[in-house]
């Protein structure tokens, strides 16, 4: 398994971070701070496509 790079913590109200990272052979992961060893993983561009989605405006009914 190849090394995974964490960017620095997204952080909420109420301090619900996540972390979003990448490993060197195309795979992305998001994790809940300081659970890091707990993942979900999909490929970058599944990553590029939910975030996309998001700014988009596709799950605001989540909010």
């Amino acid at each position: 398994m190849s090394m995974i790079t964490w960017e620095e913590a997204f952080c909420g109200e109420g301090a619900n971070c996540f972390r979003i990272g990448t490993d060197a052979v195309g795979n992305a992961y998001i994790a809940v701070s300081g659970a890091e060893d707990h993942y979900v993983t999909d490929s970058r561009d599944a990553l590029r496509a939910l975030i996309r989605d998001i700014k988009a405006g596709k799950a605001d009914h989540l909010l």
